[in-house]
């Protein structure tokens, strides 16, 4: 066995003067209620920086230190050691080499942890010093719950294989933690979580269920053999969602909360007929992180304070845009965290609320009682706010409610589904809204949209190919690229092997000046179009992407897509469906 070396962390950390002997008492006095280890637990108290530890530990123990945000992993090498061992340690296998295992350690002190994994693993241990937050991602996704999903639906056919077994005693008596329909439903929630997925689809085919998450905007499909637990899954489901579960010939929307490893998340069902039994879909708002801020949502600073104050005025109309999944929601939100204040009276119609907020009045749609946009509007106006978000502008009634509430003394915020800025405002008159009514209360457009990042961990140069050498010379248009940095992701284990890993926004912002708002009113759409794009300040979708491209932050299919979408629904053809007007 190889001869561990020893040291005592807090005597050491005192010998290099990195904390006092006084800190060193306090955090082992805090070490007896938390039960952390000494390390972390002098992190957590900020009397060490986790840097500064992690250098110090492997220049006196003589041992690497790797940086997991940017190492290479072998899903089959990690999986060298069990996940029980893994996540009990704190460990991880970094390499599998014929003289020995290279386990990336977050306490490489632990000298009875090293003891004990030797006893598991037959090579002979190489420790390294990692950090604990970037171990703890790598096991979550290394570790996936995939293979525990499949075993726990293949356990819960076998129980409706059984004739004695009634379906309905499975779901309503699942009261018990270990139930398996309990226990798979646990599974694919910490999935979600641990993958960071936005949605995820259950979906019943003729022969086969498969589970598919949406990560990073893409769906990652598992298949499953075991079909007859569908009806289960989505019976379930109902229930926690309030639903019925006797109605199998009609869409049901519902909603529920639960917690799944300490973050609290929102659950909105979606329930749909289909061919070979009902279709489900969740939508998983996670709000342990709570609103994000408006500076945190990811426009850029220029941006943040060009909106800051457009919203912070006395009266108008302000509209963000984008798709589905775009992040409307969350700019909007941002918005409202700085202007809620005790001195405006803030009031949201929204369907659904996603989000809850102390002091305003958030107001949910319910349409099947007659609670629908235009009744709650126009009540809400009775009600003296200051500042009034819509969460959508959906026809001709709703818009024509907010233009006249932001003509009359009153900020709104609302969304519309238009693919840029410019045909937004054109959207608002094509709903038939009076052109005038636009032109006096609209006051400015943010589009969005939501790309992909390049994963930082296998992010590698990128030579661009024919194709896309094309499209950067259409979309450059002024672009200095001489210190271009285009990079595209090789695949690895952070990532599912997609070469992306998280989104980042995307932005453009129209401000309504005097030209644009006298095109609105002539009702000419190329006149409108001129004047927003002469304005000094508008930069297109496409060109903000570009940028972030240019950066190595994204890839140029990424900003293909982006303006592929926006020139779906160009302004060219807006102008010929309304030249008449003109």
């Amino acid at each position: 066995m190889v001869e561990r070396k020893r040291i005592r962390l807090g005597d050491l950390l005192v010998a290099q003067q990195l904390i006092t002997q006084e800190q060193l008492e306090s955090a082992l006095g805090a070490q007896k209620n938390t039960g952390r280890k000494l390390g972390r637990q002098l992190i957590e108290m900020g009397f060490v920086e986790e840097n500064t530890l992690l250098t110090l530990l492997s220049k006196q123990l003589e041992i690497p230190f790797v940086d997991l945000k940017h190492f290479r992993f072998e899903r089959e090498v990690v999986q060298i050691l069990p996940e029980v061992h893994a996540r009990r340690y704190r460990v991880v296998v970094l390499q599998d080499d014929p003289d020995g295992i290279l386990l990336g350690m977050s306490d490489p002190t632990d000298i009875f942890g090293l003891d004990e994994l030797q006893k598991i693993i037959t090579k002979p241990i190489k420790p390294a010093v990692v950090r604990e937050s970037e171990l703890l991602d790598v096991l979550d996704s290394t570790y996936s719950r995939a293979s525990e999903i499949a075993s726990l639906a293949e356990q819960l056919d076998d129980e409706l294989e059984e004739e004695s077994v009634d379906l309905s005693d499975i779901i309503t008596d699942a009261t018990d933690s270990d139930a398996p329909i309990v226990k798979l439903l646990q599974k694919i929630f910490e999935e979600a979580i641990n993958t960071r997925a936005s949605d995820v689809h259950i979906e019943p085919d003729e022969h086969v269920l498969r589970i598919r998450q949406r990560i990073d905007g893409v769906l990652v499909e598992q298949v499953m053999n075991e079909k007859r637990i569908a009806g289960a899954l989505v019976v379930r489901l109902k229930l926690m969602s309030n639903l019925d579960i006797s109605e199998k010939r009609l869409p049901q929307d519902g909603r529920f909360n639960l917690k799944v490893k300490n973050h609290n998340i929102d659950v909105r069902l979606s329930t749909m007929p289909v061919q070979f039994g009902e279709s489900v879909v969740m939508r998983i708002l996670d709000h342990t992180e709570g609103v994000r801020p408006l500076n945190k949502v990811g426009m850029p600073e220029h941006y943040v304070n060009q909106f800051r104050h457009v919203i912070t005025r006395p009266h108008g109309l302000v509209l963000v845009t984008g798709p589905t999944g775009s992040g409307k929601t969350t700019t909007l939100y941002g918005a409202l965290s700085e202007l809620n204040t005790s001195e405006k009276k803030i009031i949201t119609v929204e369907d659904p609320v996603e989000y809850r907020l102390p002091r305003i009045s958030q107001v949910q749609v319910h349409e099947k009682i007659g609670l629908d946009f235009g009744l709650v509007l126009r009540a809400t106006l009775r009600q003296d706010p200051d500042i009034l978000l819509i969460g959508e502008i959906r026809d001709a009634e709703s818009a024509e409610i907010a233009l006249r509430a932001a003509m009359t003394g009153h900020m709104v915020l609302s969304t519309l589904h238009t693919n840029d800025a410019v045909t937004s405002a054109l959207r608002l008159v094509d709903m038939g809204v009076d052109p005038f009514l636009v032109a006096s209360s609209l006051k400015a457009i943010v589009a969005q949209r939501l790309v992909r990042k390049v994963c930082e961990s296998c992010a590698e140069p990128h030579e661009l190919d024919a194709q896309e050498q094309s499209l950067l010379r259409r979309l450059q248009k002024g672009h200095s690229l001489e210190n271009k940095n285009f990079k595209k992701g090789r695949g690895c284990i952070h990532c599912f092997n997609s070469g992306y890993r998280g989104r980042i926004g995307v932005f453009e912002l129209l401000e309504i000046n005097t030209e644009m708002a006298n095109a609105l009113r002539d009702n000419s759409v190329r006149k409108f179009n001129d004047a927003a794009h002469a304005h000094p300040q508008y930069r297109p979708l496409g060109a903000s992407a570009l940028d972030l491209a240019i950066e190595g932050v994204t890839t140029l299919e990424e900003v293909l897509r982006v303006t592929a979408e926006v020139e779906d629904e160009s302004i060219a053809d807006i102008a010929d469906a309304t030249g008449a007007a003109e």
